[in-house]
């Protein structure tokens, strides 16, 4: 793209980024800051130097950790300084339709209006880098006439989100006005929200809140971080309950108050009790039948049967690949009704046998 006469901020033409290389299916554009960019917010000089993107599809990519200045992640309001180096991702180019699959969904309530699904533990919500098919929006695409289009042409009836890993209750409009007034309760805060938990760690209180800021992690894009006085941060509150004590495992009920990214997981690891197998903030992403017994304060798990009727067992065998959280229950106002309801997800298979082994 030529600098424009009628932008004297633009950029010079000999200073502009080369052609995007690969890297990992991802387009990136690396280069220098000119010396007429002096100055500039990052979202408004990649606007000017990359076709084909308005600043608003920029601007998301930045806050979204797509761009590094001297390999440093930067936000929207960055001023870039000449003789910078510039790293910037490429957004993905939204399709204008969420492509139909026949995947099998677990139903545990449905109107006009709504339906509840369980979501199992390795389903993607909706479309994104690195995750294009197997998602709860081309299920939900397969299977339903038609769904709110709030949330755009690639999040049809997605009124919140569970991360990949996490199971449980999950809840999708049907039209615009039930998605709105969900969205109003998500927004007041009035939906209760309960989850279910295994910590890497020993709770020491039966019960706490915890109280943190959650803003961005300031080297990892895909992570979340404690973050106080950060322009990325936001106010979270998290009320916890233990259930049970094994060991260094603790069985817990978590009540979110606020709905930031990760919040649980960012939560429970600030306190040092990471959710089990939680591969960003625990460290580990699996769990073996003897990696158990050890976190359980013994040995004989190694080898003891469960209350499937499964005898002995390998230490090897891998009893838990995912994180160990579930979204157990749900209770809101139907819009269409105006009663309030509750929706519960019965514990997964995975989490259930791991809680077994342990008593």
């Amino acid at each position: 793209m030529n600098a424009s006469s009628e932008n004297e901020n633009a950029p010079r033409h000999g200073q502009l980024p080369s052609n995007p290389i690969e890297e990992n299916g991802e387009a990136i554009r690396s280069f220098t800051v000119p010396e007429t960019a002096d100055g500039l917010r990052i979202d408004l000089f990649l606007t000017q130097v990359c076709d084909g993107y308005s600043r608003s599809q920029i601007r998301a990519a930045v806050q979204n950790d797509a761009a590094e200045i001297d390999g440093r992640i930067v936000r929207p309001s960055f001023k870039v300084r000449s003789g910078q180096n510039v790293r910037f991702r490429l957004p993905v180019p939204a399709s204008d339709d969420t492509v139909p699959e026949n995947i099998p969904l677990d139903i545990l309530y449905e109107d006009d209006g709504m339906v509840v699904i369980n979501k199992p533990a390795g389903m993607v919500v909706h479309p994104a880098r690195g995750n294009w098919t197997g998602t709860l929006t081309s299920a939900l695409a397969f299977r339903f006439q038609s769904l709110s289009d709030v949330g755009g042409p690639t999040r049809p009836g997605i009124v919140h989100r569970l991360d990949r890993d996490t199971s449980g209750v999950i809840v999708v409009a049907k039209n615009n006005a039930v998605h709105l007034h969900l969205s109003a309760q998500w927004h007041d805060r009035l939906v209760q929200k309960t989850y279910l938990a295994l910590t890497a760690g020993r709770l020491d209180r039966d019960r706490d809140w915890v109280r943190a800021p959650i803003g961005r992690h300031p080297y990892q894009r895909d992570k979340q971080a404690i973050r106080e006085n950060h322009e990325s941060s936001k106010p979270a509150s998290t009320f916890y309950e233990v259930i049970s004590r094994h060991g260094r495992v603790t069985q817990v009920k978590v009540s979110p108050k606020t709905g930031r990214t990760h919040q649980i997981r960012v939560h429970m690891a600030h306190i040092g009790c990471p959710i089990l197998c939680d591969r960003l903030y625990a460290g580990h992403a699996v769990l073996t039948r003897a990696g158990l017994a050890k976190a359980a304060g013994g040995t004989g798990l190694a080898s003891q049967g469960d209350r499937t009727g499964q005898q002995g067992g390998d230490p090897d065998e891998v009893i838990l690949d995912r994180q160990a959280l579930h979204a157990y229950q749900l209770t809101l106002v139907n819009p269409q009704t105006q009663k309030e309801m509750t929706f519960t997800a019965p514990l997964p298979e995975d989490m259930g046998r791991v809680i077994n082994l342990l008593t």
